[in-house]
């Protein structure tokens, strides 16, 4: 057996102090700053770091404020510092391939651990991560493993264990991996992918998988809480149970304010709507946690964000991935000798993949889909999350059929698998954007199951995609029009970011798997 997981000592305790956000720390001074629009980006300010202490800052704002002569801009250039963006000044070499490229944007991404800037709202990290880039300048939870599928590629076996270690590291401090190392993403996480990251590690004999149980077994409790507790029909947090026999989960938050990376934004969407705000916050919230941030998927108006009802809904993307947390924690449990507790958690994903068939499963159609549970229906909108059961071989042999006949005729571009077929919402993660994580889940989903021409139709045509933007632009992005040849990709709240750090990882391991077939 291989040494423990890298846990730094003494972290089993939420600190109240890195607990705090930046609006628990700035009250009025942070409201000021967003609705001034100082900055046009929130989530600027919500990362800022101050240049004293945040109890000597608001001393002084509270003794300046009423003053005629205040200028906020002034004051908060006087006591704030910009995060260092990642990459800053960093210019690519036509003359590199895309491997070449990749390989050397690693270390550029790369954030130093022990460069961890005081009251910042950054969680700190034992070890080194790798972030997105552009605006994304922290460690973000489904990003890391994409991103690590080409750390491996490019041999980066250091920053590959440290990614993991990092997301254990915060499993054990705060009972769950945050949606990303900052204080105001701890109310909620992301897509947990940390069972296919211990996954990756033990495949690359990094580190022996059973080390990684207790903090399996602390994510699992975090998504299931209150499970013992619910009737038929009730939910809680983010577990929810169908019926007599049938549990499955959603996505939630655990604050149902204004998210203090978009405040702004959010509070002048509630004045949009005659919804209570408390219910539009939580939804918005639920939907950045989904990592779909955003789609028609959650909107009852595919036009209109404020419609949005993210919590109402159980989805077969989350379920399958809990799906495989499951069969981990029985793999990994049998392997310890734990006979009963494996038993368990087998039972636990039979139970979860009867649950998927019965309420996310149309026979009609032949694909999953997201079931709402106020409605008690299936909702119309046919996406990229149908794959991903049969990327954890959550399938039958005839569901998996059936989903490769609709992403072959409904969902198949030139540039790889849509992401939904919505097309007039003007959401980043609905048509005609595609995205590397969905391209990597229907690739490997499709290869499971025996259809290899598909698969490689849509490896080989992301490819193509990335490699025709890259010639023109000599980047790599975070999301793609799904056609050759076309402008950026648009959509969402913010503007298209460069990097990318699942973009590199997901096309590096592309391109080390067709290398390896020539």
């Amino acid at each position: 057996m291989l040494d423990s997981p890298r846990i730094r000592p003494g972290t089993t305790k939420v600190s109240e102090e890195s607990a705090m956000t930046p609006h628990d720390r700035y009250g009025e001074l942070f409201e000021a700053v967003a609705m001034a629009h100082i900055f046009e980006d929130s989530k600027t300010f919500a990362d800022c770091i101050p240049k004293q202490s945040p109890e000597q800052v608001m001393s002084v704002y509270e003794q300046h404020r009423d003053r005629d002569d205040f200028d906020l801009q002034t004051f908060v250039s006087d006591h704030f510092d910009a995060d260092t963006l990642p990459g800053s000044g960093y210019e690519s070499r036509p003359e590199h391939d895309m491997s070449e490229h990749i390989d050397r944007l690693w270390p550029i991404l790369t954030r130093n651990s022990r460069h961890h800037p005081q009251w910042s709202s950054l969680l700190s990290l034992s070890h080194d991560y790798v972030v997105p880039g552009g605006r994304f300048r922290e460690y973000y939870y489904w990003d890391s493993y994409f991103t690590m599928l080409g750390l491996a590629a490019s041999g980066e076996g250091r920053l590959l264990r440290a990614v993991t270690d990092n997301c254990a590291d915060l499993i054990e401090r705060y009972g769950h991996m945050p949606n990303g190392n900052r204080s105001y993403y701890l109310s909620r996480s992301q897509p947990p992918l940390f069972s296919m990251m211990v996954e990756l590690v033990e495949r690359q004999q990094m580190q022996d998988a059973c080390a990684y149980l207790p903090q399996l077994e602390r994510e699992y409790a975090f998504w299931m809480d209150g499970e013992d507790r619910l009737q038929p029909g009730e939910s809680h947090r983010r577990c929810v149970r169908l019926d007599e026999t049938h549990w499955l989960n959603r996505h939630w938050d655990d604050r149902s304010t204004p998210r203090e990376e978009s405040f702004r934004e959010d509070l002048e969407l509630s004045h949009q709507t005659s919804r209570p705000a408390a219910r539009l916050f939580r939804d918005l919230r639920a939907g950045s946690e989904t990592g779909w941030d955003f789609s028609g998927r959650w909107l009852d108006d595919v036009k209109d964000i404020t419609t949005i009802r993210t919590t109402a809904f159980v989805t077969p993307d989350l379920n399958a991935l809990l799906f495989h947390l499951e069969q981990t924690l029985a793999r990994l449990n049998a392997m310890t000798g734990a006979a009963a507790r494996a038993d368990e958690f087998g039972d636990r994903a039979r139970r979860r993949q009867a649950a998927m068939d019965r309420y996310l499963w149309s026979e009609d159609h032949g694909a999953y889909f997201d079931y709402d549970i106020e409605r008690g229906s299936l909702s119309p909108h046919l996406t990229a999350a149908s794959v991903v059961p049969l990327f954890v071989r959550a399938a039958s042999r005839g569901q998996a059929d059936r989903v490769a006949g609709i992403v072959a005729r409904r969902l198949l571009a030139p540039g790889g698998i849509a992401t939904t077929e919505i097309s007039d919402s003007h959401q980043q993660w609905d048509h005609p954007n595609g995205w590397a994580p969905l391209q990597w889940m229907a690739i490997e989903g499709l290869g499971h199951y025996g259809f290899e021409d598909l698969a490689e139709t849509i490896a080989d045509r992301w490819l193509a995609l990335v490699q025709d933007l890259y010639d023109r632009e000599h980047k790599l992005v975070e999301k793609y029009v799904l056609y050759p040849g076309a402008d950026f990709a648009t959509g969402g709240e913010y503007p298209l970011q460069d990097g990318f750090g699942w973009t590199n990882g997901v096309t590096r391991a592309l391109l080390a798997r067709r290398a390896g077939k020539q």
